[in-house]
């Protein structure tokens, strides 16, 4: 009897235990989700897997469908600096893009995957330059409108402790038309898709940039995920449930 008494004891001392301590972290504390930031793909689609992101590569359109990567806290500390030359992608088959395609375009050789997400590791940091993680880019619109979004990643990153990314190109209207020998086709517009998985559920919101020069703040760009998946066809982050990708809050994403 004492001993089955004891026993009793010691269960109700642990659920005390671990609901104290359960009560003790934060109400929105960063929980994993393996893979979460890979949408849905086609069985032929052209993946690639490389240190700091995934890539579907287009090989009619010559840039990616998309690039998604996991952002950490940690990495957004890397301090490795330099960069490399724009390089072809080994593990991509052909055709694939190269420098002569950007040559005299007037655009930049603008980065999915930012090289300033990947100062955490050397090869990460060599790999961002492969032409599967870039995109034709009007200038100003790389170095001011798309420059804000990406440090507010970082920041969203910093703040949540890790960060779910998905981005590309929009093609519709396809009024830039193309550049180089190769017919590299520009984009008209870029999204970037964001989500952060918390003790308290999904949360997400996306952003939607004309690739023409654009320089406001990034809240002027902000839609829903719903809204971005619905131009593409495609399911941006599958494992989030749907309600989370219809609207956001904006309070959860102006981190300054």
């Amino acid at each position: 009897m004492r001993r089955w008494l004891f026993i009793g004891v010691m269960v109700a001392v642990a659920a005390l235990t671990v609901g104290f301590w359960a009560s003790q972290r934060p109400a929105n504390a960063i929980v994993t989700v393996q893979g979460l930031e890979l949408p849905l793909y086609a069985a032929d689609e052209d993946v690639v897997t490389h240190t700091g992101y995934t890539a579907s590569y287009n090989h009619q359109t010559l840039c990616p469908n998309w690039v998604a990567w996991e952002l950490t806290s940690e990495e957004v500390d890397g301090e490795l600096g330099g960069s490399y030359s724009f390089s072809r992608d080994p593990d991509v088959e052909e055709p694939k893009a190269s420098r002569e395609d950007y040559k005299n375009s007037g655009y930049d050789k603008g980065h999915m995957a930012p090289r300033a997400d990947m100062k955490w590791s050397e090869t990460a940091l060599r790999e961002s330059y492969y032409f599967t993680n870039i995109c034709p880019q009007n200038h100003q619109m790389n170095s001011q409108g798309w420059r804000k979004i990406e440090e507010l990643s970082r920041r969203l990153a910093k703040h949540y402790g890790r960060l779910y990314v998905v981005c590309g190109p929009i093609y519709q209207e396809h009024r830039f038309g193309t550049i180089g020998s190769q017919g590299l086709q520009v984009p008209d517009r870029f999204f970037k898709a964001l989500a952060v998985s918390t003790d308290d559920g999904y949360r997400t919101v996306a952003f939607i940039m004309e690739n023409s020069p654009q320089n406001k703040s990034p809240h002027h760009y902000a839609v829903s995920v719903d809204s971005v998946e619905r131009i593409l066809g495609r399911n941006l982050f599958p494992k989030v449930d749907e309600l989370a990708e219809r609207d956001y809050d904006w309070n959860d994403w102006n981190i300054k």
